[in-house]
């Protein structure tokens, strides 16, 4: 017995060190094998799933009325049967965006993409140009205002940032 806590203490700490699995977040970008219809070849594409909201809805249904006599008295009372159904609140929702490609995200990219979220103060970890849930988290933040609640980059969010290039139409004379 007295063996085995100095060994569980050693594992236990030894867990702390490891990496963080499953944080919840994606990755910058998704590669997906599908895209939106419609979509141009060569871009890239992200895609966020908005589950529906069900909620389940108990009724007491009248199956046999109660009889009243003249006199006032209940015979037999009122018989009810209880059903139960299921509304949809929010309909299931699919958006799909354009996203930076993943040629595009360089090391050098995301530690740009961290100093521009530092700079609005939504970013606080190290400029490190790696992917991580701080910067994944930061990019969420950037995004939601504006109706995009993902910790993917979308190719908006980079220009916005000043990550990417704007396309500007060309003017002919």
């Amino acid at each position: 017995m007295h063996r085995t806590l100095p060994l569980m203490a050693i594992l236990a700490l030894a867990a702390c060190d490891a990496p963080m699995v499953g944080t919840g977040e994606p990755d910058l970008v998704q590669t997906l094998a599908e895209a939106p219809p419609g979509a141009a070849p060569g871009t890239c594409w992200g895609k966020l799933v908005t589950p529906a909201v069900i909620e389940t809805v108990t009724d007491q249904v009248l199956v046999q009325p109660p009889k009243v006599p003249k006199d006032g008295t209940i015979t037999p009372p009122a018989i009810y049967k209880t059903e139960t159904r299921q509304n949809i609140v929010t309909e299931r929702k699919v958006t799909w965006f354009e996203t930076p490609c993943p040629a595009d995200l360089t090391p050098d990219f995301v530690a740009s993409l961290q100093r521009a979220l530092t700079a609005r103060t939504l970013y606080r970890g190290a400029i490190s140009g790696q992917m991580d849930g701080r910067t994944r988290a930061a990019v969420r933040k950037f995004q939601r205002p504006e109706g995009l609640d993902s910790g993917i980059l979308s190719l908006a969010a980079a220009q916005r940032l000043g990550l990417v290039a704007v396309d500007l139409p060309i003017e002919t004379e």
